[in-house]
């Protein structure tokens, strides 16, 4: 498959191309903090997991989690990534009403995974391989309430040291798409791993894009940052309206300056947070409550045998062993729940007839339900039995449209339902030829112009199959009447 050419935007003055890089910030899926056993449970009332470490009370001291050094590991492994053997936890200095220590406890100058890279499928079937830089641990802040009272703002500490994985992705794309495509395929891998659940509405994952933009060939441009875009529609429109403010600034004589920006959602624009001149000095130093993190070879190896089977992995598989096309393969593999249900629909089964039932009908059906794959009425079982009705001539594809439509709205067995309704496939060839010679009866102009034009055999077959309510075996029919017809 073809690595993807960097695509050029085009401004008033010539091609511009556009270099993106994304720091993303992932929650530890762990049912206690980073440094705290103090519970992580989305939607718990302000304030109500919180430890004395958490609020950062003079003498409590961190204690590492250390299944959250294990969901690092694990999803370095995920990223091809190199794992340090060593890495240090340091302090970033900040002061904000929502950071009670008045420091983040991070990872700087040594993070515990280094470079990987993250194989992105385009729409257009190329592919671009992003380098990863890095991995690293770190402490959530809280959070800032600014919209209970008028004239206070409240602080609510619950997210204060919950586990975050900052994985930071090279410079290495070239359009919104990759950018979009690079979060989806992050995410996608993630929750193959079990290391971070991506839900992006409750806050588990976002992004910070950094944007900038160069004449082809050129060095680097200065980048602006765009805080914490935490859907996949706003990254794309963030960037699109980012690229399109720096070369209209270029263009017109002026400067982009490094900056923070923030994305307004519902005027579709990004604005300005804070200049370089005003950004923070971090002042990183390791943490004097933290001996450095070592990690043995058997740990890691350990961590390595219990890897499941990642996406580009299962996407290759599901080609190879099912036939499918690349696309479908990837479309599946992009949600393991739907690949898992396709495998136990495939399984004996013709794997293109099973993988046009699952990304079509069900499919179809879920998205009209607003519902997902684990919430399916129809089961994996069903389905494939469905598929089993039509491969041995109990009931024709037609038939087995509706009967699915009532599957979906029952969850009942499809060999239930056929029996019930009386909806077998008739295969008696003489109870099909009488229908043929009615039908042929009553329309003696048609008989005539299918002999001038062959093709029109397709409007009788329709006539038939209608009057056998759908239940006529295609295959006899079109025998049948090709015959009749002397086609």
């Amino acid at each position: 498959m073809a690595e993807a050419k960097s695509k050029l935007v085009e401004g008033a003055t010539g091609q511009w191309e556009v270099i993106i890089g994304i720091e993303c910030h992932a929650q530890v899926s762990s049912n206690s903090k980073l440094f705290s056993g103090a519970a992580t449970e989305f939607g718990a009332d302000a304030n109500s997991q919180v430890s004395l470490v958490d609020a950062a009370m003079p003498g409590m001291l961190p204690v590492l989690n250390a299944y959250c050094v294990e969901q690092a590991v694990r999803t370095g492994l995920g990223l091809n990534a190199k794992i340090n053997k060593r890495s240090v936890f340091a302090r970033k200095n900040y002061f904000y009403p929502d950071l009670p220590q008045g420091y983040q406890i991070s990872q700087f100058e040594l993070p515990i995974v280094g470079e990987g890279e993250v194989v992105l499928d385009l729409a257009d079937g190329t592919t671009r391989t992003v380098g990863i830089e890095r991995l690293h641990l770190e402490q959530d802040a809280g959070k800032s309430l600014h919209d209970q009272d008028p004239g206070v703002s409240f602080v609510d500490l619950n997210r204060s040291g919950v586990a975050l994985m900052e994985i930071v992705s090279k410079p290495d794309m070239r359009s919104a798409e990759e950018a979009q495509a690079f979060l989806k395929k992050l995410r996608t891998i993630v929750r193959y791993l079990g290391t971070c659940d991506g839900n992006m509405e409750q806050g588990s994952m976002r992004g910070d894009i950094n944007v900038s933009v160069r004449r082809p060939g050129e060095p680097l441009g200065t980048r602006a940052e765009i805080k914490n875009v935490n859907s996949f529609r706003f990254i794309g429109q963030a960037i699109e309206y980012e690229v399109g403010r720096q070369i209209d600034l270029i263009e017109d004589g002026g400067e982009v300056v490094q900056e923070t920006r923030l994305f307004d959602s519902k005027l579709g624009e990004t604005r300005s947070m804070r200049s370089k001149e005003e950004a923070h000095d971090y002042r990183y130093f390791p943490d004097p409550d933290l001996l450095p993190l070592e990690l043995a070879d058997d740990f890691i190896e350990k961590i390595r045998a219990t890897l499941p089977e990642l996406p580009d992995a299962k996407k290759e598989r599901l080609v190879s062993q099912f036939g499918l096309k690349p696309y479908d393969a990837g479309t599946l593999a992009d949600d393991r729940a739907a690949a898992d249900y396709f495998e136990k629909v495939a399984a004996g089964r013709d794997g293109r007839v099973a993988g046009n039932w699952v990304m079509g009908e069900l499919f179809g059906a879920l998205n009209k339900l607003g519902l997902d794959i684990s919430q399916s009425p129809v089961s994996a079982e069903h389905l494939g039995e469905l598929i089993d009705l039509i491969s041995d001539n109990t009931i024709s594809g037609r038939i087995a449209k509706d009967v699915f439509e009532i599957m979906t709205q029952t969850g009942e067995a499809p060999g239930k339902i056929v029996e019930d309704k009386g909806l077998k496939q008739v295969t008696d060839t003489g109870a099909i030829e009488a229908i043929v010679d009615e039908v042929i009866a009553q329309n003696p102009d048609k008989v005539a112009e299918v002999k001038e034009k062959p093709k029109l055999a397709g409007w009788f077959v329709g006539q038939i199959m209608k009057a056998s309510q759908g239940k006529a075996n295609p295959a006899a029919v079109n025998e049948i009447l090709a015959k009749k017809l002397g086609l």
